[in-house]
């Protein structure tokens, strides 16, 4: 009865009219029930109505993992092996699909819409759903296991900086001191690693640039979710299957020069990108922002020389670390810790150059005291130095507590 179903049901289906299609598939359901003479309770035949839909029009049997708020990553390692983060922790589950072309049927119906297809011609995808929703694909040759695939929701809310001090990302105090910094136009770098939530830090401290500045964001898949109304949203574009119309991140950035933003916003660079960015934020739009993959402040600085590099203009390592130094003032690291939760651990100012070398300063740094109920327990600490870039605050009649800065404080 289900292959009956979705056999007729998969010829019709058009996914830019989900409503009809929902109304369709129920009337097929009913048809096909009393063709077969099927009899069920009401509680079997709605359970099986809403794996035919999710199967027809959904994710198939991911479609309750994906409803379910508390699930941010669903990983498919093959059809019968599926694995979630739920509360920072990742967790195997019992859901499967029936088999590898199951799988395949479902990842058919995700990517198709959005102008994409995965074969072996072309077996990878990164994309964004019209849900907001990152999907990964990547399938046999490259992958040895079968089809797999990553989907990360975001929240159809944005975390706000309230939820990040409630989840104990970030402190009350942490948050005025980075909102001081934005209002100051101070040039930010999120750091981290995968998955330590720089994207959700950057979300949030977007949120404080005035209403009145015209932002342009640029994003490899765009995640970012800005309240403010002058805002521009740019995407990278990927190259079509003959393998042309690429547009980079790279390209984008330098079309915004022209596009008259007070702050230009990169999702993360990975590129020579970070070249560009530099010399924006060096030449009138301070204030700006990007995250970074890296392990630390100082990694951060290495992995920025090492993409300016990669922009092929084969410039002297001094003059690339002259303008790291001139154009990044602080770095925000973030990690994802044991216990799955996500934290600011490290905060930074770059000063400048000394001889050939870049010279930071710390200001905060996560000190961990212990674990209790495997919570990692600790606390974000000032290190007693004042950073430089402070008489900005003065300069934007900016109040910030003296005792913030003060050896020891407890952010």
């Amino acid at each position: 009865m289900q292959r009956r179903l979705l056999a007729e049901a998969d010829g019709e289906v058009d996914l830019s009219h989900v409503p009809q299609m929902h109304q369709m598939i129920e009337t097929l359901f009913t048809r096909v029930l009393s063709e077969e003479n099927l009899l069920y309770t009401r509680a079997v035949r709605s359970r099986l109505l809403d794996w035919v839909i999710a199967d027809i029009l959904g994710f198939g049997p991911l479609e309750p993992l994906l409803q379910e708020p508390t699930i941010t990553e669903v990983m498919v390692n093959g059809f019968d092996n599926i694995y979630v983060e739920r509360y920072g922790k990742v967790e195997k589950t019992r859901v499967t699909f029936e088999n590898d072309a199951h799988l395949m049927r479902i990842v058919d119906r995700i990517v198709a819409p959005l102008g994409r297809r995965v074969d072996e011609s072309s077996p990878m995808v990164d994309a964004r759903l019209p849900n907001g929703y990152r999907v990964n694909v990547i399938i046999p040759p490259l992958s040895l296991i079968g089809p797999m695939m990553t989907i990360r929701k975001f929240a159809q809310t944005p975390f706000t900086s309230q939820d990040l001090v409630a989840n104990g990302t970030m402190t009350t105090s942490l948050v005025n001191f980075l909102k001081a910094c934005v209002e100051a136009r101070v040039n930010l770098v999120i750091s981290g690693g995968t998955g330590s939530g720089k994207t959700t830090l950057l979300n949030v401290v977007s949120a404080f640039i005035p209403s009145n500045e015209r932002i342009i964001t640029i994003e490899d898949i765009a995640e970012l979710q800005l309240k403010q109304e002058h805002v521009g949203r740019l995407e990278k574009r990927p190259s079509n299957v003959e393998g042309k119309g690429e547009v980079t991140i790279r390209q984008l950035v330098i079309n915004s020069l022209r596009m008259r933003p007070d702050r230009i916003i990169v999702g993360e660079s990975r590129g020579g990108e970070a070249l560009d960015m530099l010399q924006a934020m060096n030449t009138g739009h301070d204030g700006s922002m990007t995250t970074i993959h890296s392990n630390s402040p100082r990694d951060t600085l290495r992995r920025i020389e090492t993409m300016v590099l990669m922009a092929g203009l084969e410039l002297p390592l001094r003059a690339i670390r002259e303008q790291v130094s001139s154009a990044v003032e602080l770095i925000v690291h973030m990690e994802r810790l044991r216990d799955g939760t996500r934290k600011v651990v490290h905060v930074a100012e770059v000063q400048g150059m000394e001889g050939d070398t870049i010279i930071m300063q710390d200001l905060f740094l996560f000190e961990q005291t212990g674990i209790q109920n495997g919570r990692v327990i600790g606390a974000l600490k000032s290190t007693g130095l004042r950073p430089k870039f402070a008489e900005k605050f003065a300069i934007n009649n900016i109040e910030l507590p003296a005792e913030i800065f003060n050896v020891g404080t407890v952010l």
